[in-house]
């Protein structure tokens, strides 16, 4: 549920494709641990193995295990090479994307289910959890989504003034306006037709009282809430970035986000 009193649905990943996603993480892991193997055992051979030796290669295979899940889950939004080959991701519980914090728990607590019980720990958490989490997802707070889905790929969200606004919209200064006013503007605006009545009347108005505030405009009397918004939106679209088809934020998210 976000903030705006959206209720966010996922579709959690499948045991099976996070044991394929797993699976070629721990071949690329194996693949290193097997290069990092081979240069100790030349070290070795020519006599060359000394002790800051032995240690830069334990610092070597701690990075491979710990570091790879972390490292490429924290700089590439919750995925890996495996998770991002089977279209899977890894997010928190509220939709939103992972931090730091959230990549250390999981990297860690694979110590625990995966490595401490050759992965039997992680698999019966997540055919025994409503959710399919494994111990290292309950842990911190996380859930593993499928991204990849037979919708279409997402296009870049363009706001025209709606006809007969013109000369409102050009009485809206958005020169104050920054993106992530207008990132909140896009948001409720997107999300808008799908939702209730009610919560969406609610959205719309919450979100353009705080962009109004911002821009320092007040709407007259009988404009509504998307009208200000989508006039908003595309001023601001027009000064950002005034070729047609650009949005400054990019394409427009998956509905499932």
């Amino acid at each position: 549920m976000t903030p705006e009193a959206v209720e966010l649905r996922f579709q959690t990943a499948s045991l099976g494709s996070r044991v394929l996603a797993a699976g070629i993480d721990l071949a690329i892991q194996g693949s290193l641990v097997l290069a990092v193997a081979l240069g100790f055992a030349t070290l070795s051979f020519s006599g060359g193995a000394s002790t800051f030796g032995i240690v830069v290669i334990v610092l070597a295979l701690t990075t491979i295990l710990l570091g790879y899940p972390i490292g490429f889950e924290t700089l590439w939004r919750g995925r890996t090479p495996g998770k991002a080959a089977l279209g899977l991701r890894v997010v928190a519980r509220d939709g939103s994307p992972v931090r730091f914090r959230h990549t250390v728990v999981r990297g860690f607590m694979t110590l625990v289910d995966i490595v401490g019980t050759s992965g039997v720990a992680a698999v019966l958490s997540i055919l025994l959890t409503r959710d399919d989490q494994r111990l290292g997802d309950l842990a911190a707070g996380t859930l593993v989504i499928r991204e990849r889905t037979g919708a279409g790929a997402p296009q870049a969200m363009r706001f025209a003034v709606p006809p007969g606004w013109e000369g409102y919209a050009a009485t809206i200064d958005v020169s104050a306006m920054d993106a992530a006013d207008y990132g909140a503007a896009r948001a409720a605006l997107a999300r808008s037709p799908s939702l209730p009545p009610a919560v969406r009347d609610r959205l719309l108005a919450d979100v353009a009282s705080k962009v109004a505030a911002r821009l320092g405009h007040v709407p007259p009397p009988g404009v509504p809430p998307e009208a200000f918004l989508t006039c908003a939106a595309a001023r601001y679209q027009q000064r950002a970035a005034p070729l047609v088809g650009d949005d400054p934020l990019g394409p427009a998210p998956p509905t499932a986000w």
